[in-house]
């Protein structure tokens, strides 16, 4: 996420080649745990795993962690009913990790080996390898939390199949996946800038904020988290509704605990806290 700027690269490999090479990935790992966190890329890997493996190869997990927006677990395991994938869930402690919580720049590497230490147990009791959605346009990303995934064994089926993210889009839509168009939902902690310590209490806020920007018919929203000011962003083109219910959502806010709420009118990126750290990497 060091270049939230950068737009999608589109392929124009045929649908019909995207599947089948996916299959292949798949077919090549046996067994697999899959990491489903409920977007778009891990629900691909989640179905195309039902697809092309036999049903007990396959099973989807999904962290009940902190960090998770308030009805994404139970929209995980709705979406693996609707399509018959095995599914559960585990809780994981990176809340409580000392090195978690003081939100440096190595947060997601604690997060994903929290989660690592749930899927490892079951990989090894199912002779099954862990998976994870990431696509080829996440890897020059800053997401340290890959890092210790891959290290610990884990595989990116997509990543393996050369899908960028408009080849997973393009493939969910074809089978059908009702999240094939959804926005990214990144954790709760990517609200909050490295540094500032991540605490249940902040994390209920930032929850509540966001589900209350929904409520106003705001679809792809963040709200950035600055000590008593909230940063919302959202995409170019609903920023003339964020104006037009200012007033709905300035009470909304400080009725959640924030002083201060402004727009950014650059809009919603993907990473954007990152910005700050990568100028203070290179300054040093």
């Amino acid at each position: 996420m060091d270049a939230p700027a950068r737009q999608p690269q589109v392929s124009p490999t045929p649908i019909v080649e995207l599947a089948d090479r996916l299959g292949r990935s798949l077919r090549s790992l046996g067994p697999v745990v899959v990491a489903f966190s409920g977007g778009v890329d891990s629900s691909l890997v989640a179905v195309a795993a039902k697809r092309f493996l036999p049903k007990a190869a396959v099973v989807a997990v999904t962290a009940d962690s902190a960090s998770l927006a308030t009805g994404e677990l139970e929209r995980c395991q709705r979406f693996a009913q609707s399509w018959a994938i095995p599914w559960q869930a585990v809780s994981t402690d990176e809340l409580e990790d000392p090195r978690y919580q003081a939100n440096a720049g190595d947060r997601c590497f604690w997060c994903k080996s929290s989660l690592m230490d749930q899927l490892e147990p079951l990989a090894k009791k199912r002779e099954a390898t862990v998976v994870l959605g990431v696509n080829l346009d996440d890897l020059g990303d800053h997401r340290p939390g890959q890092e210790t995934a891959r290290d610990r064994g884990a595989k990116f089926p997509l990543v393996e199949a050369g899908f960028h993210k408009s080849d997973v889009r393009r493939l969910a839509r074809e089978w059908g996946l009702s999240v094939w168009d959804r926005p990214a939902m990144p954790c709760l902690s990517s609200r909050i800038p490295y540094g500032t310590e991540v605490s249940l209490t902040l994390l209920s806020r930032i929850d509540r904020a966001e589900a209350a920007l929904r409520r106003v018919g705001l679809s792809d929203v963040r709200v950035r988290h600055y000590g008593d000011t909230a940063r919302i962003e959202v995409s170019q083109s609903e920023i003339t509704k964020v104006a037009a219910q200012a007033d709905i959502i300035n009470l909304a806010l400080r009725e959640v605990g924030y002083q201060y709420v402004t727009l950014d009118l650059g809009g919603l990126q993907s990473g954007n806290l990152n910005l700050a750290l990568n100028r203070k990497t290179r300054s040093n």
